[in-house]
């Protein structure tokens, strides 16, 4: 920003602030405006907080639409800048850290934004970067849509915080799909660790012929998919005469992987979940 300035006044160009400008603010609210028109009815809005300027004009323009709308705010754990300013705390030493919501990751809210929210945000929600991860991949593969870690901090707030929205007619803003196809992916896969619907199973047994078809035809008879197998003879932890499996395999649900689970232990090849 320093050096923007600097190059602003040595050949005299007109510099924009990306939030903490009047008339990007007033851009904006228009935001509020439109979720008003199209759905007057809600009571409460979902903002996510970077730099102050979208909370800041949605919050203007939807009081002024509606003065008992609540507008609260949302932000990361690892960049609370807001959320520790208007506690009265200093921001910096708060913030930092590798965030999946890069868009609202500001170690201090824009002046303008700041003041706007004293006066008109309710309050501001922090979520956790599993709450981000499990929004992204709702409105993937709910809503069809692609949105970025910051776009999706909306839906995280409800996400994580349920009952502050219970009973409530809730507008999110969805601002941005800005995310990288890669960390994409892996956010999706992750999902599918997390309700585990892929798992990674650790069986040891003798080290004899036939040990890795059985232990196969036990997943695969009750529908379980494979992914990967990985054979250790020389751990330490396992008998000289042993061998240790660990097999990455896909199922339905946790239901599903529970049911393999205890097959396996009735077959006698006993799994740890890694």
């Amino acid at each position: 920003t320093t050096f923007a300035y600097q190059l602003k006044d040595r050949e005299g160009l007109t510099f924009v602030h990306p939030y903490d400008d009047a008339d990007v603010i007033s851009g904006q609210g228009t935001i509020g405006i439109e979720m008003l028109e199209d759905a007057p009815q809600l009571e409460t809005l979902i903002v996510p907080i970077g730099g102050g300027g979208l909370i800041g004009g949605i919050a203007v323009a939807a009081r002024a639409m509606k003065n008992d709308i609540e507008v609260v705010g949302v932000q990361t754990r690892m960049f609370p800048s807001m959320h520790a300013e208007l506690a009265g705390k200093e921001p910096g030493p708060l913030c930092g850290g590798q965030t999946i919501a890069e868009g609202i990751a500001v170690k201090q809210a824009g002046r303008l934004g700041f003041e706007i929210a004293k006066e008109l945000v309710r309050d501001v929600l922090i979520v956790d970067e599993d709450d981000l991860e499990q929004a992204i991949t709702l409105f993937c593969n709910v809503e069809k849509t692609v949105a970025e870690g910051a776009g999706a901090a909306g839906l995280a707030a409800l996400l994580a915080h349920p009952q502050r929205f219970s009973g409530k007619k809730v507008g999110i803003v969805l601002c941005g799909g800005n995310i990288d196809s890669r960390l994409l992916a892996s956010v999706l896969t992750r999902a599918l660790v997390r309700e585990k619907r892929i798992v990674s199973l650790r069986i040891i047994g003798d080290d004899r012929p036939g040990l890795l078809a059985v232990v196969s035809k036990v997943i695969g008879d009750l529908g379980g998919n494979i992914l990967e197998v990985a054979h250790n003879r020389l751990a330490l932890d396992v008998p000289a005469k042993g061998a240790e499996f660990d097999i990455l395999m896909e199922t339905r649900d946790s239901r599903h992987t529970q049911e393999i689970i205890d097959a396996l232990v009735a077959a006698g090849y006993p799994p740890r979940t890694i």
